[in-house]
């Protein structure tokens, strides 16, 4: 095959995400202090983001090295796996932040733990049954008209997937800005207790306005152009407007460990910890709470 730069474009990216996103899956999985429930959906949503750009690298490989129809299936499921994995743990990590906020004084008990392996074994699971769909047969390989913009996931699966992407969004707007409220809230009353000046709130009011604006926005960038070309496009689409919608969804999973996982102060001390070589001398931890990962 001839070589595609828009390819090459996505199997670099594959590699950085990959590169990044392992280095916060060794951190949590490998470091006794990130046990808590809040730190078991990072990650979760850093193996997913490690998953696709290990997939983005190996479809590279695979397709212009060994091109075959079994090749494409295999990794346009672990691409679908991973990447709805990673909005799927996004969402997760929404509903656990909003209810640490909600049910504050109850969060840290056994509860939350089994909520939060459910949340695992729901997500994984279903991403798993997403991915699997074009391996068992829903694929538009025997009939090219019923191919989505993405070869070979049929139109109707990617159509899912879309209003399943679209879904999340809508979701996860919602709970977001009920968690504003609730900090706002929280911090007018905390003003009012300790006599702060109203500066003080505004300045609490301003950052959970800010971190919304981050956590939303760079989601919306990333993936609704691409979940409305996928229910839009087809067949006949252009490839070039697949290769514009779809990049940006893969640097979602780029931007993900820095928004949720490099931001955190504990993950940054065991980061400095680890390039200092001062693992064993780093003292135990505890996060102060999850709306701060």
């Amino acid at each position: 095959l001839a070589l595609n730069p828009w390819d090459v474009v996505l199997c670099v990216s594959g590699t950085v995400i990959s590169c990044e996103n392992a280095i916060v899956v060794v951190l949590i999985f490998y470091s006794p202090a990130f046990r808590a429930p809040t730190f078991l959906l990072i990650g979760s949503l850093a193996t997913a983001d490690l998953l696709a750009g290990l997939g983005l690298m190996l479809h590279f490989a695979l397709v212009y090295l060994l091109p075959s129809e079994a090749v494409s299936l295999l990794t346009a499921g672990l691409l679908v796996t991973s990447f709805t994995a990673s909005v799927s743990s996004l969402l997760a990590i929404t509903i656990d932040r909003f209810l640490s906020l909600y049910n504050a004084l109850t969060y840290y008990s056994d509860r939350t733990v089994t909520r939060t392996y459910i949340m695992l074994l729901l997500t994984w699971g279903a991403s798993i049954c997403y991915g699997l769909l074009p391996v068992l047969g829903w694929n538009c390989l025997r009939e090219p008209s019923a191919c989505s913009i993405v070869r070979p996931l049929a139109k109707g699966h990617l159509s899912i997937l879309s209003v399943s992407f679209l879904a999340a969004f809508a979701v996860m707007l919602q709970l977001y800005v009920h968690i504003c409220r609730i900090v706002c809230r929280h911090a007018q009353q905390i003003a009012v207790q300790r006599h702060f000046l109203a500066s003080s709130q505004d300045v609490t009011a301003r950052k959970a306005i800010a971190t919304l604006a981050v956590i939303l926005g760079t989601f919306a960038s990333c993936w609704l152009p691409f979940a409305v070309y996928g229910l839009l496009g087809g067949a006949g689409s252009p490839p070039l407007y697949t290769y514009i919608t779809l990049l940006p969804a893969t640097y979602n999973s780029l931007l993900n460990p820095v928004i949720y996982a490099f931001r955190n102060q504990e993950i940054q001390k065991v980061l400095w910890a680890a390039c200092c070589g001062c693992c064993s001398s780093a003292p135990p931890f505890r996060s102060r709470s999850p709306s701060d990962v």
